[in-house]
Order: structure tokens, then C-alpha cells, then sequence
């Protein structure tokens, strides 16, 4: 058995310290999102940071464009949303943008996102003929059912193959420093102007990443995105990590320490 290229991979749902494999050897992931979910920022910077940390190349879709009125400005939000990552819009029912797709999908291509994306209907289109079953989504929320229930691989007519997975309800992140950097990396280069190499961007003087913040420059939610993955992945880290774990736990002994000593010295 060779050795995997490359490793899509999430943290396992169970909540136990392993990590599900998605796919492997894959050269290009497509992360959808549908039109009318694209507030939903926080699980599409997730997949992204998944996807740079396989050793894959990222590119966002977002489907289901024939319901979107301002298709151009919320393409322009979802770059924003995935710095250096090709943003792609397609219509399955009007044939818009797969050409577009087609061409993004070099090599061997997953399609991941939730239920009711429209990963399945846009294989469909890809492949050029109805092999995958589809479903409707709810009208009250506008959610997919789970219709795909399997990974499937698939040849793609103009070459490479497709691999087409179930909806994704949680995206936990795993052993995905890297792969957040990469995603985060506007939070990435603004950290390097810190006054401290090893700044925490809480209360430091010199933080250029609260400067940016606090002028607007960079979103604060974002921000707190950032920070929130980079703890959940040292956290996920920590629980396989014997070192990693005896720091943390170093860590919380003090900040207990300290907050004991407010107390009693706001007793005095």
C-alpha cells in the first residue's frame, strides 16, 4: 500500500482524540456553499483550513447562484471570507458557471460542505449525466436530508475523478495549525508587524492585529475565528500529547494562582 499524498481529514464527531478521514490523495477540494447560507462563515473557513492543511488546494463554490441577487457582491464577501483561494459561483439548473468549476477541478476533486449544498446535483453537472441521487431541502430552513450516505469515486469526462461525500454537520479541526495559518492568513501577516514575536494579541502594547481591529481594518469576528480554531486545535493536540497536555495544564494552574491572589488581595 503506498503512502497517501495527501489527507483531507476532520476531527472524529465522537469528540474522541482520532481524526475521520474524508478523503485521500486528492488534489483539489471544492468547498461549497450555498447561496442564501453564506453567513455561515465560520464552517467554510473550517473546510478551508482543512483543505490547505491535506497538502490539497482549496477552491470555494458557491451554488445555487440563480437565487442570489447580488451575485457579485457576495462572491466578493466569500473572498474576504478565504484569502488566496479561487471563488467560483455555479447553477446547476441553469448551467452557469460549470465550465468555470470544471476547470477548477484539476486532478483527482472532493466536494465537501453541509447537507443541502448541492454537492450531488453539481456532480451531476460535472459528470454530464444523473448518477448520484439528489433531494430536496426544507422550505422552513432551507436544510438537506442527508441524501448521500456514501463516499463515491467517479471519472470526470475531460479527465481526473470526483469524489462525492455526505453533508457535513460538525467540521472539528485536528493536528491544523498550518492548514488555519494558511486560511487565516491575513491574521497571519498583520501578527508579524507585533512589537513581540510572541504576542498573544490580548492586551500587549504594539499588537497590530488589535490595531487592525479596533481601525476596522481587519473584522474582529475573524479575528476571534482565528483564535478560537488555533485553541481547539492545541486543545485536540493536548489530549494525544503528553508534553503538550503538562504545559496546559501549567497554563491553568497559574491562571488560577493569579486569580486567587485578585480575590484575597480584593478582601483586603
Amino acid at each position: 500500500v503506498l503512502p497517501r499524498r495527501t489527507t483531507l481529514a476532520r476531527a472524529a464527531a465522537s469528540g474522541r482524540s482520532e481524526a475521520q478521514v474524508l478523503a485521500a490523495n486528492v488534489d483539489t477540494v471544492l468547498v461549497t456553499v450555498p447561496a442564501g447560507a453564506t453567513s455561515r462563515v465560520g464552517r467554510l473557513e473550517r473546510l478551508v483550513a482543512l483543505a490547505w492543511e491535506s497538502g490539497a488546494t482549496p477552491v470555494l463554490v458557491l451554488t445555487k447562484t440563480d437565487r442570489c441577487d447580488d451575485l457579485a457582491g457576495v462572491l466578493a464577501d466569500l473572498a474576504l471570507s478565504a484569502p488566496g483561494v479561487e471563488v467560483v459561483g455555479v447553477s446547476a439548473v441553469t448551467g452557469e458557471g460549470v465550465d468555470a468549476v470544471a476547470a477548477a477541478a484539476r486532478g483527482t476533486t472532493v466536494l465537501v460542505g453541509p447537507s443541502g449544498a448541492g454537492k450531488s446535483t453539481l456532480a451531476n453537472a460535472l459528470l454530464g449525466t444523473d448518477l448520484l441521487a439528489v433531494g430536496a431541502v426544507r422550505a422552513v430552513d432551507d436544510k438537506g436530508r442527508h441524501t448521500t450516505v456514501h463516499r463515491e469515486l467517479l471519472p470526470l469526462p475531460l479527465g481526473g475523478v470526483l469524489v462525492d461525500t455526505p453533508g457535513l454537520r460538525a467540521v472539528g479541526v485536528r493536528d491544523a495549525a498550518e492548514g488555519i495559518d494558511r486560511a487565516f492568513a491575513d491574521v497571519v501577516d498583520l501578527a508579524e508587524h507585533c512589537r513581540f514575536a510572541d504576542c498573544a494579541h490580548e492586551h500587549e502594547p504594539g499588537c497590530a492585529v488589535r490595531a487592525a481591529v479596533d481601525a476596522d481594518e481587519l473584522p474582529g469576528r475573524r479575528f476571534e475565528a482565528y483564535r478560537k480554531l488555533r485553541r481547539e486545535d492545541e486543545w485536540a493536540a493536548a489530549r494525544t500529547d503528553a508534553r503538550l497536555a503538562s504545559e496546559r495544564r501549567a497554563r491553568w494552574k497559574q491562571v488560577t494562582k493569579d486569580q486567587r491572589a485578585r480575590y484575597r488581595a480584593r478582601g483586603r
